[in-house]
């Protein structure tokens, strides 16, 4: 079987005023799932693990000012995704990771 072999699923993600659809592999998803969790639970799980890598490599791990042209400080930003990542796994991501500064 060749990468153009494989089932894909389409998922959307949408916004109040936009929208952007990406392809995935259904092998990748199911490689990915944890019990009977739904294909948009797996990505937005994806999604918040990235989420909060980026932020967290942009204060801790970046040279000069990350929140240059921001309105908001990058600290709060951080924390901000911080609580968001902690309501949908119960952990902090520094936790989840056993990485702190």
């Amino acid at each position: 079987m060749s990468a153009d072999d494989l089932e894909t699923t389409t998922v959307t993600l949408e916004t109040d005023n936009a929208s952007d659809t990406l392809e995935i592999p259904v092998a990748l998803i199911d490689l990915l799932t944890e019990g009977d969790e739904e294909i948009p639970t797996v990505v937005a799980d994806i999604a918040m693990f990235g989420l909060a890598q980026r932020v967290h490599t942009a204060v801790h791990h970046s040279d000069g000012d990350p929140s240059a042209g921001l309105d908001a400080d990058i600290e709060d930003i951080e924390a901000a995704t911080d609580a968001e990542f902690q309501k949908r796994f119960d952990s902090s991501f520094e936790d989840l990771l056993d990485h702190s500064h």
